[in-house]
């Protein structure tokens, strides 16, 4: 079985995420300080995640539902396809 490449590193990674976040954050309109308004989410965490990456996973889940992205949230790793027979095998018992 051939080894899958990750091109990005984890802390890459979450700040592409971050950005995303940003970006649509920035086409509703809305301002940090709103944001944390909507979300519940300190101002200094928003800020810290848009530039670090950096944010729990509750927080993140605030922001999403806030920016009216939940389902992103509800829908993650639920479309993941099977490696193997194995992997099929083994979710059935």
């Amino acid at each position: 079985m051939a080894a899958e490449y990750v091109w990005e590193t984890p802390e890459e990674m979450d700040l592409l995420l971050a950005q995303r976040i940003r970006r649509i954050r920035k086409r509703r309109l809305v301002s940090q300080e709103k944001l944390s308004q909507m979300s519940g989410v300190s101002f200094g965490s928003i800020k810290r995640f848009e530039t670090t990456g950096k944010i729990s996973l509750l927080s993140l889940t605030k922001l999403a539902v806030a920016l009216d992205c939940g389902d992103e949230i509800r829908n993650m790793f639920t479309q993941i396809p099977y490696r193997n027979i194995e992997e099929v095998i083994r979710e059935g018992r």
